[in-house]
């Protein structure tokens, strides 16, 4: 009661991997030496390797919206035809950075809480035939939706656009079959999945981007993918590094690694289920039920309670952080992150906390049937999997 450890429960940025946060100590490194350059190619390696491609991946420094301004201005032409999916805040992002660099944008918005669907992209690509680019959230985290990006992919493929994902959050929470399905570009962030701290966006880029990227003119000079490809083919960065965050990320591609990826993957998905069945069996509403996704849930305040109070306990009563609604949802929704460095143990304690501050605020709760509903997801999961293996 009196000492409160802070814990993040938000979809970014999350729990730091420990031995990842340790190994930054070691940074005194001068990027211009062959043992950083040792270790960026280790990293290039490593982040191909985990993000299951054979495809370029880059790192850049900067936040993930960093990446996806580059994924645009270094492969699109001012008035360009783009079609852009947005359901959420971050959806309003896409829409938002693509006419700042002067594309011609075919909006297609879904309210928050739901999806664009697949059939509308096709749609689209079929009455703009010369459009050039599809943009899209994986994981659209100010509302706890996932896109079919799979489905987008295979539409995406029978025109001459590429498709361009912002996984900031996809990227360790659902599958991502970047080879496989024709994903063109496929951007993340070090304070998500990677579980490091911000500073670091990636971003894969396929053969068909980069054949765009020869006609590209609009301006980018920091943001040059063409100057980073160069200079990651012989081990460095374009321009200073963030040379601590780097070494970091490379101890926490040799976790996912060792982990494996569809691991990871599915330690999310697990808890995102687990989140999900707690919440409904003490009687909340998800906000996007018909297209949940594993990075974050996004729950619905009681009627009459403002999500900021529960927000405002988790943070005051047990030093839990949890995400508010953004947009039009702050004070509606509150949304719980399960992507990266969570696991079940977190999970206990924030739905028991949930049961507390919700009892304490006047909704009426029986103490530990949430927690229940998750201990019997645990139990389902890894007591009876070890029964089958022993038996």
């Amino acid at each position: 009661m009196y000492i409160k450890k802070q814990r993040l429960l938000t979809p970014g940025p999350t729990p730091l991997l420990p031995r990842a946060l340790h190994a930054m100590m070691a940074s005194d490194v001068h990027h211009r030496t062959q043992d950083f350059q040792k270790i960026y190619r280790q990293v290039l390696a490593d982040l191909k390797e985990v993000y299951g491609t054979t495809n370029d991946v880059l790192p850049l420094v900067s936040s993930g919206s960093g990446a996806m301004e580059a994924a645009i201005s270094n492969l699109f032409r001012r008035g360009d035809k783009v079609i852009v999916c947005t359901a959420g805040k971050f959806g309003e992002r896409w829409v938002s950075m693509t006419k700042a660099f002067g594309l011609n944008a075919v909006v297609l918005e879904s309210p928050y809480g739901d999806v664009v669907t697949a059939a509308r992209v096709d749609e689209a690509l079929a009455a703009n035939p010369d459009a050039r680019g599809v943009f899209v959230q994986a994981s659209e985290t100010s509302t706890g939706a996932a896109h079919d990006v799979q489905g987008m992919a295979a539409a995406v493929k029978k025109s001459n656009a590429i498709l361009v994902i912002d996984a900031i959050t996809g990227l360790g929470t659902m599958p991502l079959d970047i080879d496989g399905w024709g994903l063109d570009v496929v951007i993340g962030g070090s304070q998500k999945a990677f579980m490091i701290p911000p500073g670091l966006g990636f971003l894969s880029v396929s053969p068909k981007a980069w054949e765009m990227a020869k006609t590209c003119d609009l301006p980018h000079f920091y943001f040059d993918l063409k100057k980073e490809l160069k200079s990651a083919q012989g081990g460095e960065s374009s321009w200073t590094p963030a040379v601590s965050l780097i070494i970091s990320l490379g101890e926490a591609l040799k976790y996912i690694k060792e982990l494996g990826m569809n691991k990871l993957i599915a330690n999310a998905q697990m808890l995102a289920q687990a989140t999900r069945v707690a919440a409904t069996s003490i009687g909340l509403e998800l906000f996007s039920p018909g297209s949940p996704s594993s990075s974050v849930t996004a729950i619905k305040a009681p009627a009459g309670m403002d999500s900021g109070v529960i927000v405002k306990g988790f943070r005051n009563d047990f030093g839990m952080i949890i995400a508010n609604g953004q947009g039009s949802m702050k004070g509606q929704i509150f949304r719980i992150a399960h992507l990266g460095y969570f696991d079940f143990a977190d999970l206990f304690s924030m739905v028991g906390a949930l049961e507390l501050i919700l009892s304490a605020n006047g909704y009426p709760v029986q103490f530990g049937k949430g927690v229940a509903a998750v201990q019997q997801i645990y139990a389902d999961a890894a007591y009876q999997k070890e029964a089958v293996v022993a038996g």
